[in-house]
């Protein structure tokens, strides 16, 4: 039956067991905390838990009051580098609990990753390594103080197990991976009603989403309401899409049980950021074809939502879901506009100059081969940081020719916040970067000696970023700038 309109937006375990399977966490040997997000902890209330109490639910698992009774694995199917696969699930992870974002009153979900073996691991041992956590915590705040709409990284536990792996040393250290999501409602969720031809589950499904995450969509008229949701899951992957180029970013696996249909990036497996503009730039080392590369996102991202327009035919009209994928490419277009603009602390304005710079902006770090980051870096707040780029490790690149069609297009453009540019952040010549290689030296000495000065550190310097970029999060009295 679908979801009465009137009825309150539903937590996941109202769907009932035909969406997942109640589970038990795994025992750890021991929980050692590594990380612990203070900032989102105080946004869903969770900032007054002692040590002992999140160790007790975040590394045993232990119900949080009002939430499940017990942990959920969440079934789905999904294209695995366009191969279909119906033999996926949460297999090493479940939700948890579901909370309330105390700043706007969203439903956000609590997941795992590494907490156990669940009907859905096939031969795995559900289990993650520490250092899948501790790059999965560098990729959500780097993320996430570049302005990308993304998933957080709530607890990172340490479970004193030895794993072995093929990519990694091994043994190698064991951990629990908390993250707090928006929802973990995927196209894989929808691909799995449709294999099992039952399209009341995939109204279900749809009803739910909206009445719980998009309530606005609600139209009483099933092809309708099929449709609305349509156009606005386009436009919040294409959201995320543009927001992963302008922080050139690379997830590395976008399959499509990895895209969640609120438009939320998550899931960090073999991430990786570009030092320069390269389309052809790949993160994942199985990624021989080069079908996730950084240039290619988009394209992906739009060949998954044609997945998820073939679950909701039975819905709609073929029509009038086609209508609604097209609304990929200009969101895509306006929101990348958008990210590049945000990521520049640059005025938004109605008429074409946003868009004649960011095509000059673009095509500038395609074709000269400039530093990625440092390029963003030396040019926050436009003009306004001219005499700042001069003396730029890349000054060389904005006196060559190449640059000069960006230099003339920012004539038109005026910093958000000026006074932004007085933060200590800015008095430095580089900014804070997350490429491989310094990725690798943050690991080796927690792996050769436990030391994990140089993450604390790290975690800081973005901390530092997302304070100069007016990108951290807001306090549950504060404003947001998400949604």
């Amino acid at each position: 039956m679908p979801i009465d309109s009137a009825r309150p937006a539903q937590r996941h375990a109202d769907l009932g067991p035909a969406f997942y399977d109640v589970v038990a966490p795994a025992r750890f040997p021991e929980t050692v905390l590594r990380y612990r997000n203070a900032a989102w902890a105080a946004r869903v209330g969770l900032d007054t838990l002692t040590p002992e109490e999140w160790l007790a639910h975040f590394g045993r698992f232990e119900p949080l009051p009002g939430s499940f009774p017990a942990p959920l694995a969440l079934r789905y199917h999904g294209h695995q580098f366009r191969s279909y696969n119906p033999d996926l699930g949460d297999g090493r992870g479940f939700l948890f609990a579901q909370v309330h974002d105390l700043l706007d009153g969203r439903l956000l979900d609590l997941g795992t990753k590494g907490s156990g073996r669940t009907p859905w691991s096939r031969t795995a041992d559900g289990r993650l390594t520490l250092k899948g956590g501790v790059r999965e915590v560098l990729a959500t705040a780097m993320l996430e103080a570049l302005g990308v709409y993304t998933s957080k990284t709530f607890s990172l536990i340490e479970t004193g197990e030895a794993l072995e792996r093929g990519d990694e040393p091994s043994p190698t250290r064991s951990a629990v991976l908390v993250r707090l999501s928006h929802s973990h409602l995927r196209i894989g969720s929808f691909q799995r009603f449709l294999a099992l031809d039952e399209p009341d589950n995939i109204l279900r499904l749809m009803d739910h989403t909206i009445r719980t995450h998009m309530p606005d969509l609600w139209r009483d008229d099933v092809p309708a309401r099929a449709t609305a949701f349509m156009e606005e899951v386009c436009r919040r992957v294409a959201r995320t899409g543009a927001q992963w180029m302008a922080a050139g970013f690379v997830h590395g696996v976008l399959n499509t049980d990895n895209i969640n249909v609120t438009g939320e990036s998550f899931d960090y497996g073999p991430w990786r950021f570009v030092p320069v503009n390269d389309p052809a730039f790949t993160a994942a080392y199985f990624d021989v074809q080069g079908l996730y590369s950084f240039g290619r996102q988009p394209e992906t991202l739009f060949w998954n939502l044609s997945r998820l327009a073939e679950c909701l035919a039975p819905l709609a009209p073929q029509a009038a879901l086609e209508a609604a994928l097209k609304q990929f490419g200009p969101s895509l277009q306006e929101a990348f506009a958008d990210a590049i603009l945000g990521r520049l602390g640059l005025v938004r304005t109605d008429d074409e100059a946003p868009h004649r710079f960011v095509a000059a902006f673009w095509g500038f770090l395609a074709r000269s081969g400039a530093p990625f980051e440092q390029t963003f870096f030396d040019w926050y707040g436009g003009l306004a940081s001219a005499e700042r780029a001069a003396r730029s490790p890349s000054a060389a690149f904005y006196a060559s020719e190449a640059f000069a069609p960006v230099r003339a297009s920012l004539e038109g453009l005026t910093p958000v916040d000026a006074g932004r540019l007085a933060h200590p952040y800015f008095a430095g010549d580089r900014p804070c970067t997350m490429l491989i290689e310094e990725v690798e030296a943050l690991w080796a000495p927690i792996a050769e000696r436990d030391d994990w000065s140089a993450f604390t550190d790290t975690l800081a310097h973005i901390e530092a970023m997302a304070e100069a970029y007016g990108t951290r999060p807001a306090a549950p009295n504060g404003s947001s700038r998400e949604e």
